[in-house]
């Protein structure tokens, strides 16, 4: 059947899948994804009308925690787990946010673990198994066919593997294809050998597998899932290398043919700095004038001198190696005598916390640093600075690089994944939105952060980079369309008009 020369299929019953969501539970970029993606998805079917329409549905652990803040929800379903300690219950409770069905799971291995991720590998390892077999057990409990199950990283990729594994499927799963989205490949679920042998999950059989990865998740649910998706195509591209393969390159490149990037998202309606309440004066491309206003603010708010002219950089990040603070700081010291004045926002390693305090003794003048988490701090940092930096070692994606460039605030960062497909860089481009280090080191990108310095002194090419970065589209839309497309292609001769 057509409608306008389309066809009409019945609505794709779609499981979402992941370890966590915003607004339910965020500690990372994943949550950025899982809460902003199904709702783009949905909104995208549901207001856009695409072919064929989608029930997506979300699905996340229950968490002490979570369970803590007394999320209004019901006890829909319970079932049980098979395990060598007999059989595990699981309960499913059905909350709705944004129109979006969440189901979310309990059960003792996800009680017993108070963190979302701990330092205890095998308790996570156990915890995101028993997560992953319950989200394959959902659809029979709930009636409900799906006909694409979305999962993500390592926590979920379990349930590729156990699906293609089963030979009787309910019929709930009986034609269900599964989607499998990197966002960060090194993370592949160590210490999951005691929870597989637990839940008698049975290790891959990929000739092609590495004889380690038989026995990780991620690398069981890459070898079984219908299709892998990297969060970028840069990423996905460098992910069949050696340089960020994670010794699975040669593997994956047999599966090459599977293999994809879609790009992420921001909410564009959450960061704007046009309605933002959390900085100082709103303001968009046509006023910004105003967004000096919101420099001036933070100088003062740092206790620096007002001076205007001279570039204001910034560095919001995690503490991490992965994103190159080390490499930030050591090119700081090699430009230390071009004026310049850099606040320095984040938390983690504390070897790299340190390295960025003893920053501010070398440099008091220039430098300001502070080792928290402050998400409405970085919202003002991001509308009053100049310049983002972001030297990643690599970077699937990456959100601040949208963020900061949706404020007018230009990134430096390092040519790798998704910073690649986000940033053009300024060298001999009309339409450039910031700057590309060719190499991960501080040498480099102190190379790359003089040429922004430098451009930043002609003010009138400085505001056509501000109007460029913040003309950039970065919205979910086009993400979410290309999923729609992804999806509907996998289920393609399953999901026939009822």
């Amino acid at each position: 059947m057509e409608i306008n020369g389309k066809t009409a299929y019945r609505t794709l019953n779609v499981l979402f899948a992941a370890a966590e969501a915003d607004p339910f539970i965020k500690i990372g970029g994943l949550g950025d994804v899982a809460g902003s993606l199904p709702n783009a998805i949905s909104y995208l079917s549901t207001k856009k009308h695409t072919f064929p329409s989608v029930d997506i549905r979300l699905v996340l652990p229950f968490y002490p925690q979570l369970k803590a803040r007394e999320i209004p929800s019901d006890l829909i379903t319970t079932f049980t787990i098979k395990s060598t300690d007999g059989l595990l219950q699981a309960e499913v409770f059905s909350t709705n946010f944004s129109g979006i069905t969440t189901y979310l799971v309990s059960g003792d291995p996800i009680i017993r673990s108070q963190m979302v991720y701990s330092s205890d590998f095998r308790l996570d390892a156990e915890k995101f198994i028993f997560f992953s077999l319950a989200c394959l057990l959902l659809p029979h409990a709930l009636g409900w066919k799906v006909d694409i199950l979305h999962l993500n990283d390592w926590h979920t990729a379990i349930a590729a593997h156990v699906l293609k594994k089963t030979v009787l499927k309910p019929r709930e799963l009986k034609h269900t294809r599964t989607i499998l989205t990197i966002h960060n490949l090194p993370f592949m679920g160590a210490g999951a050998e005691p929870g597989l042998a637990k839940f008698r999950v049975k290790p891959a059989t990929n000739k092609d597998l590495p004889k380690w990865g038989r026995r990780l998740p991620l690398p069981m649910g890459l070898a079984a899932a219908d299709q892998i998706i990297a969060v970028s195509p840069k990423y996905s591209k460098e992910i069949l290398t050696s340089k960020y393969g994670c010794d699975l390159q040669n593997f994956l490149a047999t599966r090459q043919s599977h293999i994809s990037g879609i790009l992420n998202g921001i909410d564009t309606q959450h960061w704007n700095p046009a309605t933002d309440p959390h900085i100082t004066e709103n303001y968009d491309s046509q006023n910004l004038q105003k967004k000096k206003i919101n420099k001036v603010a933070i100088l003062k708010e740092f206790n620096f001198k007002q001076k205007v002219k001279i570039p204001l950089l910034i560095l919001v990040s995690r503490m991490d190696p992965q994103k190159g603070v080390d490499i930030a700081i050591e090119a700081l010291k090699l430009i230390k005598d071009v004026p310049w004045q850099a606040i320095l926002l984040g938390t983690g390693d504390p070897n790299l916390e340190n390295a960025c305090k003893a920053l501010v003794e070398l440099l008091p003048e220039k430098v300001r640093a502070l080792m928290q988490f402050d998400s409405k701090l970085s919202r003002r940092l991001y509308a009053g600075a100049d310049i983002l930096m972001m030297p990643s070692r690599y970077e699937p994606c990456g959100i601040s690089q949208m963020i900061a460039m949706r404020y007018g605030c230009i990134p430096v960062a390092s040519a790798t994944g998704g910073l690649v497909d986000t940033i053009q860089d300024a060298e001999n481009n009309d339409n450039a939105t910031g700057f590309l280090s060719p190499e991960a080191n501080s040498q480099s990108f102190s190379h790359t952060l003089l040429r922004a310095i430098e451009t930043y002194q002609n003010q009138d090419q400085w505001h056509q980079l501000m109007i460029s970065a913040m003309a950039q589209d970065f919205s979910w839309d086009r993400s979410a369309q290309q999923y729609i497309e992804r999806y509907t292609s996998l289920a393609h001769g399953y999901i026939k008009k009822r």
